[in-house]
């Protein structure tokens, strides 16, 4: 790999680029100047990189370095070496944020060891895009990643967060999706309420909800396509341990936003895994007090 070095006896600077999940128009500006001031530009995937910035108009005159899973550890210490030498190098994902399930966090350790300056270009992420459309608890939420592909790494894992009373957020692959939904339904529970949401911001963009286990019968007989992210509800809300002030203040929540009255509870149903009635006896519980 040839990279061309830039003279300069200043330390570089490290730049993660959080690029559009699939919808160019959710670049930002900022972004679109570095990729066209950049000296180095590290990208998951060069072929991707060239159609985003030709969507954007954006011209790319930085020597240009596939860096991906496969290569992250070889190349680490080449675009240090540019860093320590003065370039500006921007790391791009295929979509997100770099370091976040994708290449960029060996670069950003190692720059960080050798003082190089880091910063990041804030940008779209599909943890807290799928999180905000579940329609679950986002007040408190924990990343997972994508699950282990070893079966007994992954009951080991999902053993663990059988308990976790935040809402969880995981990616998956299409053709790992379905197994992956019918071990956590088993480990967490067939009604545990969940959102499977794919190719978030493109043109196919689809949230499906529901318990987990009609989540995996809904992929065996209509397998989804495209980049997934699963969002899980967690134990507390999970197993209805919720209280009756808790469920009547998430319907008024939900009326007040302009919700109507029935799918307001129908919705906070799902939420906290409890039946309906137990919502129904909540808002009853809460007039009496009042």
């Amino acid at each position: 790999m040839t990279i061309r070095a830039v003279p300069d006896d200043t330390t570089g600077e490290l730049v993660l680029l959080g690029a559009p999940l699939g919808n160019p128009e959710d670049a930002s500006p900022r972004l679109r100047r570095l990729l066209g001031e950049a000296d180095v530009v590290a990208a998951e995937d060069t072929r991707r990189l060239h159609r985003l910035a030709a969507d954007l108009g954006v011209t790319v005159t930085a020597t240009i370095v596939s860096y991906f899973e496969g290569n992250e550890r070889e190349r680490t210490p080449r675009l240090l070496a540019e860093l320590e030498s003065g370039a500006t190098v921007a790391v791009i994902t295929d979509g997100g944020m770099p370091s976040v399930s994708d290449p960029g966090f060996r670069l950003v350790r190692a720059a960080v060891d050798a003082g190089v300056p880091v910063t990041a270009v804030p940008g779209p992420t599909a943890v807290t895009t799928a999180l905000a459309l579940s329609g679950l608890p986002t007040d408190r939420f924990c990343f997972e990643g994508f699950l282990p592909r070893k079966t007994s790494e992954r009951d080991r894992l999902l053993a663990e967060l059988a308990e976790e009373p935040r809402t969880m957020v995981f990616f998956e692959s299409p053709h790992r999706i379905g197994q992956s939904l019918t071990a956590l339904a088993e480990r967490l529970g067939a009604d545990r309420p969940a959102a499977l949401c794919r190719e978030l911001t493109k043109t196919y963009e689809e949230v499906r909800r529901g318990g987990l286990a009609d989540l995996a019968e809904g992929v065996r007989t209509d397998p989804p396509r495209g980049e997934i992210t699963l969002v899980v509800t967690g134990h507390t809300a999970a197993r209805g341990e919720a209280a009756p002030a808790d469920l009547a203040a998430a319907v008024a929540e939900l009326i007040d936003s302009g919700v109507d009255r029935k799918t307001a509870m129908s919705t906070t149903a799902r939420r906290f895994g409890v039946p309906r009635r137990a919502v129904f006896d909540a808002l009853l519980t809460e007039r009496e007090s009042d």
